[in-house]
Protein backbone atom coordinates (compact mmCIF):
# COMPACT_ATOMS: atom_id res chain seq x y z
CA UNK A 1 0.00 0.00 0.00
CA UNK A 2 0.91 3.79 -0.84
CA UNK A 3 1.85 5.17 2.30
CA UNK A 4 -1.01 8.15 3.21
CA UNK A 5 -2.76 7.07 0.48
CA UNK A 6 -6.45 4.91 -0.15
CA UNK A 7 -5.89 1.16 -1.01
CA UNK A 8 -6.43 1.53 -4.68
CA UNK A 9 -5.01 4.90 -4.92
CA UNK A 10 -2.98 4.24 -7.93
CA UNK A 11 -5.49 2.72 -10.45
CA UNK A 12 -7.82 5.66 -9.50
CA UNK A 13 -5.21 8.21 -10.19
CA UNK A 14 -4.98 6.45 -13.84
CA UNK A 15 -8.35 6.60 -14.36
CA UNK A 16 -8.98 9.99 -13.70
CA UNK A 17 -5.68 10.60 -16.22
CA UNK A 18 -7.39 8.66 -18.62
CA UNK A 19 -10.72 10.11 -18.02
CA UNK A 20 -8.60 13.75 -18.46
CA UNK A 21 -6.33 12.65 -21.05
CA UNK A 22 -9.12 11.54 -23.62
CA UNK A 23 -10.88 14.95 -22.94
CA UNK A 24 -7.45 17.05 -23.69
CA UNK A 25 -7.48 14.93 -26.65
CA UNK A 26 -11.43 15.52 -28.22
CA UNK A 27 -10.83 18.98 -27.30
CA UNK A 28 -7.58 19.67 -29.37
CA UNK A 29 -9.40 17.33 -32.10
CA UNK A 30 -13.28 19.06 -31.79
CA UNK A 31 -13.33 20.23 -35.22
CA UNK A 32 -12.68 16.27 -36.20
CA UNK A 33 -15.94 15.30 -34.09
CA UNK A 34 -14.37 12.02 -33.43
CA UNK A 35 -15.15 9.92 -29.93
CA UNK A 36 -11.77 8.86 -27.87
CA UNK A 37 -11.78 5.90 -29.44
CA UNK A 38 -11.59 6.59 -33.01
CA UNK A 39 -8.80 8.84 -32.19
CA UNK A 40 -6.91 6.06 -30.32
CA UNK A 41 -7.51 4.38 -33.91
CA UNK A 42 -6.29 6.34 -36.41
CA UNK A 43 -3.14 7.37 -33.64
CA UNK A 44 -2.32 3.98 -33.79
CA UNK A 45 -2.90 4.10 -37.51
CA UNK A 46 -0.63 6.97 -38.75
CA UNK A 47 2.07 5.21 -39.27
CA UNK A 48 0.29 4.25 -42.88
CA UNK A 49 1.46 0.68 -41.81
CA UNK A 50 -2.16 -1.49 -42.28
CA UNK A 51 -3.26 -3.59 -39.52
CA UNK A 52 -4.88 -6.75 -39.21
CA UNK A 53 -8.19 -6.32 -37.11
CA UNK A 54 -6.74 -8.52 -34.22
CA UNK A 55 -3.43 -6.50 -34.18
CA UNK A 56 -5.11 -3.12 -33.73
CA UNK A 57 -7.23 -4.58 -31.44
CA UNK A 58 -4.76 -5.63 -29.04
CA UNK A 59 -2.71 -2.35 -29.96
CA UNK A 60 -5.72 0.17 -28.99
CA UNK A 61 -7.00 -2.79 -26.19
CA UNK A 62 -9.99 -2.41 -27.75
CA UNK A 63 -12.33 -5.96 -28.10
CA UNK A 64 -12.92 -7.36 -31.09
CA UNK A 65 -16.73 -6.50 -31.46
CA UNK A 66 -16.36 -3.18 -30.38
CA UNK A 67 -13.38 -2.75 -33.20
CA UNK A 68 -15.68 -4.05 -35.68
CA UNK A 69 -18.58 -1.26 -34.74
CA UNK A 70 -15.67 1.59 -34.44
CA UNK A 71 -14.08 0.31 -37.74
CA UNK A 72 -17.30 0.41 -39.89
CA UNK A 73 -17.92 4.21 -38.22
CA UNK A 74 -14.16 5.46 -39.43
CA UNK A 75 -15.43 3.33 -43.19
CA UNK A 76 -18.73 5.75 -43.17
CA UNK A 77 -16.48 8.73 -42.11
CA UNK A 78 -14.40 7.79 -44.92
CA UNK A 79 -10.91 7.49 -43.19
CA UNK A 80 -10.05 3.77 -43.59
CA UNK A 81 -10.72 0.68 -46.00
CA UNK A 82 -10.91 -2.75 -45.05
CA UNK A 83 -8.90 -4.82 -47.20
CA UNK A 84 -8.29 -9.04 -47.73
CA UNK A 85 -5.45 -10.19 -46.04
CA UNK A 86 -2.95 -12.07 -48.84
CA UNK A 87 -1.35 -13.52 -46.32
CA UNK A 88 -5.08 -14.78 -44.80
CA UNK A 89 -7.85 -14.41 -46.44
CA UNK A 90 -10.30 -14.62 -43.87
CA UNK A 91 -8.70 -11.40 -42.20
CA UNK A 92 -8.51 -8.32 -43.15
CA UNK A 93 -6.23 -5.53 -42.94
CA UNK A 94 -7.40 -1.89 -41.99
CA UNK A 95 -5.45 0.96 -44.10
CA UNK A 96 -6.33 4.42 -44.13
CA UNK A 97 -7.46 6.75 -46.98
CA UNK A 98 -5.45 9.76 -47.65
CA UNK A 99 -8.70 11.62 -45.53
CA UNK A 100 -8.35 9.18 -42.75
CA UNK A 101 -3.91 9.94 -42.97
CA UNK A 102 -4.38 13.06 -42.47
CA UNK A 103 -6.79 13.33 -39.51
CA UNK A 104 -4.53 9.89 -37.99
CA UNK A 105 -1.28 12.16 -38.13
CA UNK A 106 -3.48 15.53 -36.74
CA UNK A 107 -4.12 12.57 -33.78
CA UNK A 108 -0.41 11.47 -33.65
CA UNK A 109 0.68 14.79 -33.26
CA UNK A 110 -1.92 15.86 -30.62
CA UNK A 111 -1.05 12.62 -28.42
CA UNK A 112 2.73 13.59 -28.99
CA UNK A 113 2.46 16.95 -27.91
CA UNK A 114 -0.11 16.36 -25.13
CA UNK A 115 3.15 13.64 -23.67
CA UNK A 116 5.49 15.86 -24.09
CA UNK A 117 3.75 18.06 -22.20
CA UNK A 118 3.22 16.22 -19.67
CA UNK A 119 6.54 15.06 -19.25
CA UNK A 120 8.28 18.26 -19.15
CA UNK A 121 8.63 18.26 -15.53
CA UNK A 122 8.59 14.32 -15.20
CA UNK A 123 11.98 12.82 -14.52
CA UNK A 124 13.53 9.44 -16.08
CA UNK A 125 13.20 7.52 -13.03
CA UNK A 126 9.67 8.52 -12.40
CA UNK A 127 8.99 7.49 -16.60
CA UNK A 128 10.17 4.46 -15.74
CA UNK A 129 8.45 3.94 -12.47
CA UNK A 130 5.17 4.73 -14.17
CA UNK A 131 6.01 2.30 -16.84
CA UNK A 132 6.49 -0.52 -14.41
CA UNK A 133 3.09 0.08 -13.00
CA UNK A 134 1.44 0.19 -15.84
CA UNK A 135 3.30 -3.01 -16.83
CA UNK A 136 2.35 -4.77 -13.54
CA UNK A 137 -1.14 -3.74 -14.05
CA UNK A 138 -1.79 -5.16 -17.48
CA UNK A 139 -0.28 -8.15 -15.84
CA UNK A 140 -2.45 -8.74 -13.07
CA UNK A 141 -5.26 -7.86 -15.07
CA UNK A 142 -5.05 -10.31 -18.10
Amino acid sequence: MIPDKDPGSAILALHRATHATLHALTTRLADLDLPAADINVLANLADAAGRTVGALATATATRPSTLTSLLDRLTRRGYIVRESDLADRRSFVVRLTPAGQAAAVRAAEAVADLEQQALATVTPEQLAGFHALIDALTEVSR
